[in-house]
């Protein structure tokens, strides 16, 4: 029996893939090293320039692979620009609050949109899918951000946003692959909803939830636009609006030579907090937005 086993596995390693298979697996290869290339080349000038001499930059043209003549002026400059301090301050507010609210309003709409029991489940969903393809517009959504006391607030950036719709689906999917039993037998034992919410089925559901979480993080990281509508005074500017400042109007004390690689230095100050975040909640990203996708 062992020698047939034997046999197999030797088979099995002898056998050959096909040329035309082989042919495929090299041309993606290549693409994908081709694409790798094409997205770290713009990142590698964007570092490159931040500790480059502005004047040495200014008179060179093309791609910048390596730094021209070292130097860390860009970064002192944009250290001692007090609206970068205040911006990261607007930012993590956002990001550490404004996720948090999303999270908690996402779970809870997604734990009454999931249960089997409730009579207007289909009336609300039909609802809440109609309005991530149709909206307002712009001015309607200004009016009422208004209108409510929240202008010239922080809280515009927040309130308005608390529950994502493509997220809210993300999680209510999670949420309608965990099996019935398990909450069955957490009410025989006196249970209530928010218990089972929180301490059932949130953590059966963690890859999705890390996913949706970065989502909203990411969504507050990046945001500027609503901020130039709703936001007029610079002290409560997010980093990604001062970063736009920077980069549009050159706003700095500095020489004009100096202003390309400030630039530079602002998007590598502004970009490494999620680049270091990234990588672990990388491996939910697959597995948390697969959820409930297969139904068997």
């Amino acid at each position: 029996m062992m020698d047939s086993r034997e046999k197999k596995a030797q088979r099995a390693k002898h056998i050959q893939i096909p040329l035309g298979e082989r042919i495929f697996y090299w041309v993606d290869d290549l693409l994908m090293i081709f694409l790798c290339v094409l997205i770290l080349i713009p990142l590698v000038h964007v570092v490159a320039g931040s500790f480059s001499d502005g004047l040495s930059y200014m008179t060179h043209t093309g791609l910048l692979l390596w730094p021209l003549k070292p130097t860390l002026d860009a970064y002192r400059s944009v250290i001692a620009n007090q609206n970068i301090w205040s911006g990261y301050g607007n930012t993590l507010f956002l990001v550490i609050v404004g996720t948090s609210l999303n999270m908690l309003f996402s779970l809870i709409a997604a734990y009454v949109l999931s249960r089997k029991n409730y009579m207007l489940k289909r009336f609300f969903n039909l609802m809440i899918v109609f309005s991530m393809y149709f909206s307002g517009g712009m001015i309607p959504y200004f009016l009422v951000v208004k209108e409510v006391g929240l202008y010239k607030s922080i809280w515009a950036l927040i309130v308005p946003g608390l529950i994502n719709v493509f997220n809210l689906v993300i999680v209510r999917t999670a949420m309608l692959g965990v099996p019935d039993s398990l909450e069955e037998s957490a009410q025989l034992d006196g249970a209530g909803h928010l218990t089972i919410l929180f301490r059932i089925i949130a953590p059966l559901i963690l890859p999705s939830v890390s996913v949706v979480a970065l989502y909203y993080a990411v969504a507050h990281w990046n945001s500027w636009f609503n901020a130039m509508l709703f936001i007029k005074d610079r002290k409560k500017y997010p980093l990604q609006l001062v970063l736009r400042e920077i980069l549009i109007l050159s706003d700095t004390d500095e020489d004009f030579t100096m202003s390309e690689t400030i630039q530079f230095a602002t998007i590598v100050v502004a970009t490494i907090p999620i680049l270091c975040v990234y990588p672990f909640i990388q491996r939910y990203f697959v597995k948390g937005v697969m959820v409930g996708a297969v139904k068997g």
